[in-house]
């Protein structure tokens, strides 16, 4: 008895620290999701979601899209987060942001910017979302068609092209 009486008793004593820690991470994943709309992560990575006034249901969140991304560079397709990111540790994932660099359209350099806890509060919902989803198709050399759907844009005139 006095054993279930002490294992109640540090239960009881742990409850508040536990209760701050939920609140701590709601308090991040509700800052995440306020990162991945106001930075335009679901724009490409969630699909249908700029079609759709912004749009989605939450179990399609970041799983990719097969709409493609076709310009001088070839084309691209927005990856599936869910499936990188629930591959990743919290630490691998801010490596990863830090240094990604990517074909357009994707702001890399707005990934490369983030503060760690921005980085950190993403993860954390990625996460919390779970992994579903299929990779992205693979990105296409220049010259390539793209099969199915693409945004499509021109070559740069050429002073902007000089300047870059």
């Amino acid at each position: 008895m006095r054993n279930h009486l002490a294992a109640f008793a540090l239960l009881l004593a742990a409850t508040p620290a536990l209760q701050a820690a939920e609140a701590d991470t709601a308090a991040v994943q509700r800052r995440g999701r306020e990162v991945l709309h106001q930075s335009g992560c679901h724009d490409c990575h969630t699909p249908g979601f700029a079609m759709n006034g912004g749009q989605a249901p939450e179990s399609v969140w970041l799983t990719g899209d097969q709409l493609g991304w076709n310009g001088p560079w070839g084309t691209t397709y927005a990856s599936n987060l869910r499936l990188r990111l629930n591959d990743m540790s919290r630490d691998e994932w801010r490596a990863y942001a830090r240094i990604m660099k990517a074909r357009p359209p994707m702001p890399y350099w707005a990934l490369n910017s983030m503060s760690d806890a921005d980085l950190d509060a993403i993860w954390l919902v990625v996460k919390a979302l779970g992994k579903t989803g299929t990779p992205a198709p693979a990105a296409l050399a220049p010259g390539v068609e793209p099969t199915g759907p693409a945004v499509r844009f021109p070559a740069p005139p050429p002073a902007a092209a000089k300047a870059g």
